[in-house]
């Protein structure tokens, strides 16, 4: 009905990881990942409901267009090395176009996900210890709930920390527990050679998402123009092309102010995509600078909420039909 009476929109789809499914019963990173098979499943379901598969330089030329819709932007934060072993083949035979945004330490060996080494220590031990706040502190992790509680508390309290506690934190718990951060990054993530082959592809939009992800709120002014400056220009250096799209680090409300708008604005970005839900479409549009974006997570949102979603139902209802189906 909605369709009908001309409410069709655009969505711009957050995504991180594809990978097979793992078996593994703590996976707290779960709903940043969807598999290749979902990936196939979606860009089927797209075509059957003729909406249509952009680039985000299409995303901003429709953003003028009084009724935009219905399209689909699908985009990958960190560079994820499964993307080009799992996801790119699926995307190349629907000649599916696609954005990732990179954080340009990650590929040069220097960056530290440290959200994977809190996985892996937690995952390993039933029984985890850490400085906060200048005393010692101790967590039980031996079930998978405890472990889920922990991950939850600590992902918490790290991503609050300014970047030089948040990397004193992390490696003082890698020392503890044997983990190797940068070799865990480095593995996870694609390294330049890889990128530049990716690249080659017309429809594979790669963005920068800074240097080194920080939370942008966490730091002072002159921190954040280096980050949002130096990452595109870095990846101009490496790939030999300007990066014209920008993604925020984290991309949740608080985690960037508008002091990083502005500082995006003037670094000369043609867009930048936030993770704050929302679509493109109903009512005013956005500022290009702040796009809204919407997570889907493959295993547990349904494909029926998506196509209310882009029928121009709020994300909210959206989120209750992807519930219930």
């Amino acid at each position: 009905m909605a369709q009908a009476r001309g409410r069709s929109c655009g969505v711009i789809l957050r995504f991180e990881r594809v990978r097979p499914t793992r078996k593994a019963k703590f996976q707290p990173l779960r709903s940043r990942e969807i598999t290749p098979q979902f990936l196939d499943r979606l860009l089927r379901a797209l075509r059957r409901w003729n909406c249509d598969v952009v680039s985000p330089d299409e995303v901003l030329a429709r953003l003028a267009q009084p009724r935009p819709g219905p399209f689909v932007c699908l985009t990958f934060d960190g560079g994820s090395r499964d993307l080009i072993t799992f996801g790119h083949p699926v995307l190349a035979r629907h000649k599916a176009p696609f954005a990732v945004y990179l954080p340009t330490a990650f590929p040069d060996g220097l960056g530290e996900a440290w959200w994977m080494a809190l996985e892996q220590v937690i995952a390993e031990h039933d029984r985890i210890g850490l400085v906060i706040d200048h005393a010692e502190r101790h967590f039980d992790t031996a079930t998978i709930d405890d472990k889920y509680r922990v991950f939850r508390f600590l992902g918490s309290w790290l991503r609050a920390l300014p970047p030089q506690e948040l990397t004193a934190a992390v490696h003082d718990l890698c020392a503890r527990y044997g983990v190797d951060v940068l070799r865990l990054t480095r593995e996870a993530v694609m390294s330049w050679e890889e990128l530049a082959r990716l690249a080659l592809d017309p429809q594979v939009t790669i963005g920068s998402a800074t240097v080194n992800y920080p939370r942008l709120a966490n730091v002072g002014d002159a921190v954040s123009q280096r980050e949002i400056a130096m990452g595109g220009a870095v990846l101009r250096a490496a790939l030999g092309r300007d990066a014209a799209h920008f993604a925020y680090p984290y991309g949740e409300r608080g985690s960037f102010t508008s002091r990083d708008v502005r500082i995006v604005e003037q670094a000369g970005y043609a867009s930048a995509v936030s993770a704050i839900p929302g679509v493109i479409g109903l009512g005013e549009s956005p500022s290009p600078q702040m796009l809204p974006r919407i997570a889907w997570d493959g295993r547990r949102s349904s494909l029926r909420g998506l196509r209310v979603l882009l029928s121009g139902v709020m994300p909210g209802a959206a989120a209750q039909l992807s519930r219930r189906y």
